[in-house]
């Protein structure tokens, strides 16, 4: 897979205003049930990512989201809080992050040099959500070249309304690294890369690592899961 890769963090800086929301006609998300699991990361009241619900007390997101963009520090895992499942000035659940696992190969590297391929990170919440609010998102290792799959975000302007992107194709795929014809925008790094299908509940196949571009074709850039997800998830828990 030849990549040229201008991959910039899809995280928001500095100075998001998280109350604004902007509307365009696009896939509402509301209206597919089980998407309740995808939440708005609030980091720190200053940016923002997205993330998943994947356990009662367990979150998956990008690792990238967990470092301070000016100055490259680990952000306090307690200055993040998870509002599952927002929707204008309402969530679902809202949970205070209390310990943050990021992948073991991951290195954070400043915007513009950003590493994919491990840039995964799972937060244990303060306390877990209940099945009866939310169930959590299942998850799946099998995304290959050529599947169709969806990417759920929160972004710089839709910061508190979810969109769906629906039908996005997977271009190219070496190791874990996923290359995807969907455009994102900044604040969609931890989205749920998701496989909807009618009469199956979503599950999650990767998550949204930067934007970038193969040639001059825009492309977002999602590490795909596998079998060391599994230990994130029990140190984590």
């Amino acid at each position: 897979m030849r990549l040229t890769i201008a991959a910039i963090a899809a995280c928001l800086s500095l100075g998001m205003p998280l109350g604004a929301a902007a509307d365009e006609p696009q896939a509402r998300a509301e209206s597919i049930q089980g998407l309740e699991a995808v939440g708005r990361l609030n980091i720190a009241n200053r940016s923002m990512c997205t993330g998943a619900l994947v356990a009662p007390n367990l979150v998956l997101t990008a690792a990238h989201c967990l470092f301070d963009p000016r100055t490259g520090a680990r952000v306090d895992p307690r200055s993040i809080w998870f509002e599952a499942g927002l929707s204008g000035r309402r969530a679902v659940a809202l949970r205070q992050v209390s310990k943050a696992v990021v992948h073991p190969q991951y290195r954070y590297r400043p915007s513009g040099t950003h590493q994919i391929g491990n840039d995964l990170a799972v937060l244990r919440l303060d306390r877990p959500i209940s099945s009866r609010e939310i169930v959590p998102l299942a998850m799946h290792t099998g995304a290959e070249r050529g599947d169709m799959l969806d990417v759920m975000s929160y972004t710089q302007h839709h910061a508190t309304r979810p969109r769906l992107k629906r039908s996005c194709s997977v271009l190219a795929r070496k190791s874990r690294t996923l290359v995807m014809s969907c455009l994102v925008d900044f604040g969609a790094s931890g989205s749920p890369v998701l496989e909807l299908r009618p009469g199956q509940a979503p599950r999650l196949v990767s998550v949204i690592s930067a934007k970038a571009a193969m040639g001059r074709r825009p492309v977002s850039i999602g590490t795909a899961l596998d079998s060391t997800l599994s230990d994130l998830i029990r140190r984590a828990g």
